[in-house]
């Protein structure tokens, strides 16, 4: 599967921005989809990840209560609003599709190109 990342961009602390992930290639349902992230200088983080239905989702403490991932099999696409951000929220956005259920770790079989998020002080 293919997966291509877009949205991120420059934004104040406090803003929002709404990541999107589009996929193809396969059948988008049958993949759990993760967001991670990575600053630069620090170790790649899970952010979030939803199941194939979209009914189960998790989260990585530092965006619990501000970020929401969604997904919508019929578009074949995952999103990741984010509220609230913070300047350590800064890093290049990556989604990720993995098979067999979703999961916290970076054990994901497929990886898009990646989106810089950038926020401001």
């Amino acid at each position: 599967v293919q997966l291509q990342a877009s949205g991120g961009g420059l934004v104040q602390a406090g803003g929002s921005l709404r990541l999107s992930c589009a996929a193809s290639g396969h059948t988008f349902s049958r993949y759990a989809m993760g967001w991670f992230r990575q600053a630069p200088g620090k170790e790649r983080e899970f952010v979030a990840a939803v199941s194939q239905s979209g009914g189960t989702t998790h989260y990585g403490d530092s965006v619990k209560g501000r970020f929401t991932i969604s997904r919508d099999n019929a578009k074949n696409t995952v999103l990741l609003q984010m509220n609230s951000l913070k300047p350590e929220d800064t890093a290049v956005y990556y989604c990720a599709a993995k098979l067999f259920g979703l999961s916290m770790n970076d054990d994901y079989h497929y990886w898009g190109q990646g989106t810089l998020v950038t926020v401001s002080s």
